[in-house]
């Protein structure tokens, strides 16, 4: 997963994985999301990002898959 973002248009790029765009559709006016072929998510595209989303204070958490013996683990980073 990549995330990129365009100051100069306010623009956030959320890239999730590298197959090719067969359709983009719109959420709303702000917010686009392109799918391949299967239907699957490729990307993500915020307009006015800063007005959408919290940029300055992105982070990354991975959460582990808790088993009966072993306490939940988390994995944060930013």
């Amino acid at each position: 997963m990549r995330i990129k973002y365009f100051p100069d248009t306010d623009t956030a790029l959320m890239e999730f994985s590298e197959l090719r765009v067969a359709e983009t559709k719109e959420i709303n006016e702000n917010i686009y999301i392109d799918l391949d072929a299967s239907g699957n998510l490729v990307a993500m595209t915020i307009e006015h990002a800063r007005q959408q989303a919290s940029l300055p204070s992105l982070s990354y958490e991975q959460i582990d898959e808790q088993t009966p013996d072993k306490p939940l683990q988390r994995a944060i980073g930013s």
